[in-house]
């Protein structure tokens, strides 16, 4: 397990626990020395657990190496021929990387290509990570609002709860209007896939349901709507959003960029001191305004495009992540040798390439 080497990525593969017990499988872990401290995991727990705590170029040497986030140039360089990785590879996203890894001889897996089957849900590293996702992007829009999110009785007066609007309803919009509502919020949720209105109301939000045809596509995501369906969901939209005191948007749909669900005018006709959240900042933003990476004030409405937010909370973050790696090694560790099991349908779906094949690429490549 190496050092993450991504800016700001404060995350680690294995925490000392996960170590403990992939030991107990067999297994010699070693470790690169201060891969833990940032998510409070220091080299001592790692050795306490049974992993050998060494410098990089002892680490990239090994059969397995387990990863947050892509490898650079240089991490690829140092992987040997017929080595694993597995870590969040993103490969509809960066066909470049697959290529890369497929011409060093590297067999790799990405966690996010878990398929969303009963048998894989604890390797579903996608749903935990969005998790701690949409639990910080609320706190982060309490601390930016000017304005208490749960209705208050004070010798001052009454004081109204404020109004939330999550856009979309998976993993971290559920997550979100639970943590919204936990803080005494009023919220309120949407998402194109009517089957979710059920999970949303059982959160205590209400569901908005727009005059828009919406569908749910393979593993439970959302699809693309129609032209003209998107062009009416954004002129439905924009009511609710200038009615709302946050905004929190998580729409997003795998190898594609982010659907435009806020746009400017939306932005433009709410109350300043008012707050937005994109959470898809990264595929390009659920928001017009956001700028991936930035915050950003138009007409007085913060919009918040920070990258990563799970990153920001390393200690359960790595916790959460640690335990799918685990889970997903225990298809490929028996007995402390490395069987590649292809007829398992886990294992098969989420290879991005093996014996010099790039099994996985974007659409477009």
């Amino acid at each position: 397990m190496p050092r993450e080497t991504a800016a700001g990525e404060r995350r680690v593969a294995l925490v000392p626990d996960g170590v403990r017990r992939l030991g107990g499988d067999g297994v010699e872990i070693l470790v690169e020395a201060g891969a833990g401290v940032s998510a409070g995991f220091p080299d001592a727990l790692y050795a306490e657990a049974g992993a050998r705590v060494v410098a990089a170029p002892d680490v990239w040497s090994s059969e397995l190496v387990a990863k947050v986030q892509r490898p650079g140039e240089a991490e690829v360089a140092a992987l040997g021929s017929g080595s694993v990785l597995v870590g969040l590879l993103q490969p509809l996203a960066d066909a470049g990387l697959a290529r890369s890894l497929a011409a060093r001889g590297v067999t790799s897996f990405s966690m996010d290509a878990i398929p969303r089957i009963t048998r894989a849900q604890p390797m579903d590293a996608l749903s935990s990570q969005s998790t701690v996702a949409g639990y910080k992007a609320v706190l982060l829009a309490a601390a930016t609002s000017g304005k208490f999110f749960p209705m208050l009785t004070t010798a001052a007066g009454t004081i109204p709860p404020a109004r939330v609007l999550i856009l979309g309803a998976g993993v971290a919009g559920l997550q979100a209007i639970a943590t919204a509502r936990r803080l005494g919020a009023v919220v309120s949720a949407y998402d194109v896939r009517p089957v979710v209105k059920e999970q949303v109301e059982s959160l205590g939000a209400s569901f908005l349901e727009l005059d828009v045809e919406g569908a749910e596509g393979v593993g439970g995501y959302a699809v693309a709507l129609a032209e003209d369906q998107h062009e009416r969901e954004q002129e439905l939209l924009a009511m609710h959003v200038g009615e709302s005191d946050v905004v929190v948007t998580t729409a997003l749909i795998p190898g594609r960029e982010a659907p435009l669900l806020v746009t400017e005018d939306a932005v433009g006709r709410m109350r300043p001191g008012s707050v937005v959240v994109d959470l898809a900042a990264e595929a390009g933003g659920n928001c017009e305004v956001t700028e991936p990476g930035r915050t950003v004030e138009r007409g007085g409405v913060t919009v918040i495009g920070e990258l990563n937010l799970p990153s920001t909370m390393p200690f359960h973050a790595s916790q959460m992540y640690s335990r799918n790696v685990l889970s997903f090694l225990g298809l490929l560790v028996r007995e402390g040798e490395l069987v590649l099991d292809f007829d398992d349908e886990i294992v098969r779906e989420t290879c991005v390439t093996h014996e010099g094949n790039v099994l996985k690429e974007p659409v477009a490549a």
